[in-house]
């Protein structure tokens, strides 16, 4: 199964950018999506932002995802 996550861009260089999801920073590729914007928020799949999401949607989406572990049994 592949996931792709939203993150928030709080950081850009050239094709390379810092997102932050949750208390998690991480560097991703954003050549796929370069016309994005700082505070804009991106789905990333294997270190490439693949698409710019309504910030509204990545946060319900980031609930959902959070909901889910919360909830996951070892």
């Amino acid at each position: 199964m592949c996931v792709a996550v939203p993150g928030k861009v709080i950081e850009t260089d050239g094709n390379k950018a810092i997102i932050e999801v949750g208390n998690v920073k991480r560097e991703i590729y954003i050549h796929l999506v370069p016309e994005v914007s700082l505070g804009q928020y991106v789905l990333v799949h294997a270190g490439c932002a693949i698409q710019i999401v309504d910030e509204e949607e990545a946060k319900q989406t980031l609930e959902i995802i959070k909901e889910l572990i919360e909830d996951e049994v070892y």
